[in-house]
């Protein structure tokens, strides 16, 4: 998971006050096999949607308590943010389309 910005606790509600664009934010951790699994995914709709959704990550391990703050209780999760206001979720592997069909909402 190279090209997501990671977020730790000040930075994750900075990046969502001052984002132009949508957020969408995926949780994950180190060990977590389907987190790898859907990470190219992630990566590639980054770059698909670049200058319309900001994509970022924050790993579980490192900002238990922001997790726990936003109620992220399975990993991967995906949430998606508009105005700084949670949208929308996906928790655990989903297929493409699931996630392009939240992003087009996020866009509307």
């Amino acid at each position: 998971m190279g090209k997501l910005k990671e977020l730790m606790g000040s930075d994750f509600k900075k990046t969502l006050a001052e984002a132009k664009v949508p957020v969408v934010v995926d949780f994950w951790a180190e060990w977590c096999a389907p987190c790898k699994a859907i990470a190219p995914l992630v990566e590639a709709l980054a770059g698909e949607f670049d200058g319309k959704v900001k994509f970022a990550k924050v790993n579980v391990d490192e900002n238990g308590p922001l997790a726990g703050d936003c109620n992220v209780m399975s990993i991967p999760t995906l949430i998606f943010y508009k105005d700084g206001v949670e949208e929308a979720r996906l928790v655990g592997v989903v297929p493409k389309r699931d996630i392009v069909k939240k992003l087009e909402g996020l866009l509307r």
